[in-house]
């Protein structure tokens, strides 16, 4: 009798059909207000150009349905009276369904900002290889919280799982340190950016252009055209010189004239410099000073700033300079000097020198003691 008494129950079938009513209608309520709130910040996001309101379109248009369906039935179910266990049970399914919600849209908002490349004001793109590893290690966040509000609120002592977790999560750490070590570096390298693909790097005896960097390996094409890897954790321990991001160069350079050379003229090999330089394109001059006596030349020092990090541009006005110092120098009639060395003869006599077997005439005494002075 109980059982026919419970189907026969006009109150319980009427509180089902006022739920499934006020479900159905919430539903449609909630279903037009999240497609109409797309909508409109789509629309919004075309006239700005702006990412964020891309991204808060798409999670609006990626809402999930059952969620919103469950909702709408939790909502309903507030307007009957119901058992004390079951405003106990709904209480947990709306945070269910709530947290499980906020949980989808921070994971599609994770994964459109990973999928949405980023060009930067200097025309670099975002490091893919960074980004990956930072959406990963947020889905996992999200979700890992996720499941631990869900079993709080359930109820479940969370404490001796979290204490595993953490317990389980050093001893992996030190299982894969040294992959660990290089995936911490690869982000490093992504967030801090020390250096990008297509950057020209030098450091130790390598030289070359970043061709990849991936999550462990960093690849290297070198000058003499071979694929070198390295290490993410080792290069970062490197001091590298990355020639991409150098705006100037600055140049120092030396040369010599002979030391009869006069003094006005040497006086006026600076200011021949300075003109020479001042008239290539791209240089800014700095100083060129008569620095020192060498030993077989009077020593010249010469600064200038190439303003340009192309290497072979540096080249191209080095030797513009080179020819135009070449050419000024002869117009003032000024040699550039070579190495020489200056020996005396004191005392003693010369060998007999013969010419094709036939003996020549020595030379007198004074004439032995004579300087020699030979070339090199």
């Amino acid at each position: 009798m109980q059982n026919w008494d419970f189907w026969f129950n006009q109150t319980l079938w009427l509180n089902i059909a006022i739920v499934m009513a006020i479900s159905l209608a919430l539903f449609v309520i909630l279903r037009t207000l999240v497609s109409r709130l797309s909508t409109h910040v789509a629309a919004w996001a075309e006239k700005q150009h702006e990412l964020r309101y891309k991204l808060v379109a798409e999670i609006f248009r990626q809402t999930s349905r059952f969620l919103l369906l469950a909702l709408s039935v939790l909502m309903a179910l507030k307007l009957v009276d119901l058992p004390a266990q079951w405003e106990s049970t709904l209480s947990h399914g709306w945070f269910v369904a709530l947290a499980l919600q906020i949980a989808l849209w921070l994971e599609i908002g994770i994964r459109l900002w990973a999928a949405t490349p980023v060009v930067h004001a200097d025309g670099t793109t975002r490091n893919p290889v960074t980004t990956t590893i930072i959406a990963i290690m947020l889905r996992l966040l999200v979700w890992s919280v996720m499941l631990l509000s869900i079993l709080a609120n359930l109820g479940v002592d969370i404490t001796a799982l979290v204490a595993s977790l953490g317990v389980g999560g050093i001893a992996v750490a030190l299982a894969v340190q040294t992959l660990l070590s290089d995936l911490f570096a690869s982000l490093s390298i992504g967030v801090d950016k020390p250096f990008e693909i297509g950057d020209f790097v030098v450091f130790g005896s390598i030289a070359g252009n970043i061709e990849h960097i991936g999550l462990k390996t960093t690849r290297i094409r070198s000058l003499s055209g071979e694929q070198i890897v390295c290490s993410n954790a080792d290069l970062l321990r490197q001091t590298l010189h990355n020639y991409k991001r150098m705006e100037t160069r600055r140049i120092l350079f030396k040369f010599g004239v002979t030391y009869d050379t006069p003094t006005e003229k040497v006086r006026e090999i600076g200011r021949l410099v300075e003109r020479i330089i001042a008239a290539v394109p791209d240089t800014r001059f700095d100083r060129a000073h008569f620095q020192a006596f060498g030993e077989y030349q009077l020593t010249f020092e010469v600064v200038y700033f190439v303003l340009s990090s192309d290497y072979n541009k540096y080249m191209d006005i080095q030797q513009e300079i080179n020819l135009g110092l070449l050419q000024g120098l002869r117009d003032l009639n000024v040699q550039f000097a070579f190495p020489t060395r200056s020996v005396e003869f004191i005392g003693g006599a010369f060998p007999e020198l013969q010419v094709a077997g036939i003996p020549q005439t020595t030379s007198s005494n004074a004439e032995r003691r004579a300087a020699s002075t030979e070339s090199s």
